[in-house]
């Protein structure tokens, strides 16, 4: 009876919703003229050729990738894939267990580092990035400032972390610019909280690392004169998460201790806040306003962390954990980056709906996951057990602010689709990334290895199965077909891995050349499923247009049932596009090998449509 009733909820609320939009939704403004599409690499993992992948093995063991991997001929495989921006994960440097010493750089402890490549949001010195991923350490900056020209030169931009609500546990800035001072070195310890102090503290208790569960032991349990379930801090700091425990829980961020952005332990802020009506005012007006307000130590470090990276050459960056950070902080740094450079990329990691418009308006952020309604949508109607009803109702939640909304199905915290544990077959991800690049004016975002079907299936140490593992030195076999040995041009692939990666590259090219995905947009689902013999909550469709360029969307999200139906255009959408009665031509455009007729009588649209089993249609008018 439950079930019903949400169906029926659904159903009226997506009725309303295309009676609603059917003079078609204008998104917020864009800031580009066509989609974007960002290339999600981990850049340790990506060139990395080794296949040993034992469990808690050593670089040695298991290899690493370098930045010198991303080739010319990489990056223009990758360009060619319809690739706008590529987001190189883990490059500042961050705590890890291998020895550099030789080149100026403490080793870390592994009692507070998750594996042994360490966790990329663990981030030990801001100003330099992971020796790992140098040939020469020595030279690792120049190493990485290559690459940005290599990829500038590709017509790509690059997007790297920042992680402002948390650093290493044993943060060290060696290389600081001059004038620069270090995460906590003028702390008041004494204090538990102080507007000034970049940490929180316990004063009168040491830190103690946690009590490991589930058989855990760092580095496996292998020896290590560090690994000695001690780590020197005292008084202890709060941790990542927000603990307040100077043993923080096993499933604490452990690794990492909490920056103060001048919020007090009772959660009252020692800052002003923004007046209600800022949302709608622009960067020069955040500026100003911010400009002669004193504010706490922490905003001005990240601050100068962002601006040296700009001029370093990088065009913008992925926030992690946005939402612990007060929405003014984000006021601050984000117009300050605008104002520096208005073309920079600004990603956000938010997951409650309640906050994306004050991050978006107040805070300033180009984009924020969907992944609390849109992407969670999909995977239960990938999964088997969604329906597509609830599609255009979660795109009606956030109509006013789609454009920010930047969509997904992989990324290195999410399961890997082909992975058991999410589908198991990286075809079903067909019809769902269709969908998920098509629906809105958002960026659409993919994680190598999505386009061969990369299934994440390593015990890799710290890292188990399903996700490809973010805190070890692993190969990644399928990407690892890809590359071929750094020839990079899919030679050990599959013919059913080449055929995935062949939709993709149609999928995403098509998504950056067309005017109508950054147009307007209206549901049809609903209008069809109430008038349409054969179509069902397993089937979407939806229509896009701009002045030049007119889509008719239609996928099947069933592995095992082929569709065919009399596909409908309501009255208002005719007329919008201003049809006369007639047949029109259309064609598939995802891969150009299908024809069809819209037929218009009356004032109404029809479309014989046969769709096989995860098969989706892109259909425009032949010209």
């Amino acid at each position: 009876m439950k079930t019903i009733r949400l169906i029926t909820v659904l159903m009226v609320l997506g009725a309303l919703y295309s009676c609603k939009e059917r003079t078609g939704h204008r998104p917020t403004e864009p800031s580009m003229k066509k989609k974007i599409v960002v290339y999600q690499v981990f850049t340790r993992l990506f060139g990395n050729t080794k296949t040993i992948n034992k469990p808690w093995g050593t670089l040695e063991e298991n290899g690493v990738g370098k930045f010198a991997d991303f080739t010319d001929e990489a990056l223009k495989e990758i360009k060619d894939l319809g690739i706008t921006h590529i987001w190189y994960t883990g490059v500042p440097h961050h705590a890890l267990i291998n020895d550099y010493t030789a080149y100026g750089i403490s080793n870390d402890d592994p009692d507070v580092v998750k594996g042994r490549a360490g966790s990329p949001y663990a981030v030990k010195d801001y100003y330099n990035v992971n020796p790992d991923l140098a040939t020469d350490p020595s030279n690792r900056l120049e190493e990485f400032k290559a690459l940005i020209q290599r990829t500038h030169d590709a017509e790509m931009k690059v997007i790297i972390d920042i992680v402002p609500n948390h650093v290493a546990r044993n943060y060290e800035g060696k290389t600081n610019p001059k004038g620069v001072g270090d995460f906590g070195a003028n702390d008041d310890t004494s204090k538990e909280y102080d507007i000034n102090n970049n940490f929180y503290y316990i004063p009168g208790e040491a830190f103690k690392v946690p009590e490991w569960q589930d058989g855990y032991l760092p580095l496996g349990g292998d020896k290590s004169v560090l690994a000695d379930f001690k780590f020197e801090e005292n008084p202890a700091k709060w941790t990542g998460n927000g603990s307040r425990l100077a043993q923080p829980h096993f499933n604490d961020w452990y690794e990492t201790v909490k920056i103060n952005y001048g919020v007090r332990p009772d959660g009252t802020k020692d800052f002003e806040e923004l007046p209600d009506d800022f949302g709608g005012k622009d960067h020069q007006a955040h500026v100003e306003f911010w400009k002669d307000k004193i504010l706490p130590d922490s905003w001005y470090k990240f601050k100068d962390i962002a601006l040296y990276w700009l001029d370093f050459g990088v065009d913008g960056f992925r926030f992690d954990m946005a939402e612990m950070i007060p929405v003014e902080f984000w006021s601050y740094l984000n117009s300050t980056i605008k104002m520096k450079n208005p073309d920079a990329f600004l990603l956000a990691e938010v997951y409650n709906p309640d906050l994306y418009r004050d991050y978006i308006h107040k805070g300033k952020m180009d984009y924020l996951y969907d992944k609390v309604d849109l992407y969670d949508s999909i995977k239960h109607i990938m999964k088997g057990y969604g329906w597509t009803d609830h599609i255009p109702v979660v795109q009606q939640k956030v109509a006013d602010i789609e454009h920010h909304m930047l969509h997904f199905l992989e990324n290195h915290d999410e399961q890997r689709i082909a992975s058991p544990e999410f589908v198991g077959d990286a075809k079903l991800a067909k019809p769902a990334m269709v969908v998920s690049a098509t629906i809105s004016t958002s960026p659409t975002m993919i994680y190598f290895g999505q386009e061969v079907g990369e299934p994440g299936a390593e015990d890799a140490g710290f890292g188990k199965p399903s996700r490809t593992s973010i805190f070890d030195y692993i190969g990644v076999p399928h990407h690892q077909g890809w590359m071929n040995n750094k020839k990079f041009d899919g030679g050990q692939l599959s013919e059913e891995e080449k055929s995935l990666r062949d939709f993709y590259k149609h999928l995403l090219n098509f998504t950056i050349q067309s005017d109508a995905l950054m147009g307007k947009y209206q549901d049809i689902h609903f209008y069809n499923k109430e008038r349409t013999e054969g179509y069902d909550h397993r089937v979407l469709s939806y229509v896009r247009w701009s002045e030049n360029e007119k889509l008719i969307i239609v996928t099947n999200f069933d592995a095992g049932k082929n569709y065919a139906f009399e596909l409908k255009l309501p009255e208002d959408v005719i007329a919008q596009w201003q049809l006369k009665d007639g047949g029109y031509l259309l064609q598939d455009k995802l891969f150009g090998d299908f024809n069809t007729t819209l037929s218009v009588g009356n004032g109404q649209g029809k479309i014989q449509v046969e769709l096989q089993p995860l098969q989706s249609y892109i259909l425009g008018f032949v010209k």
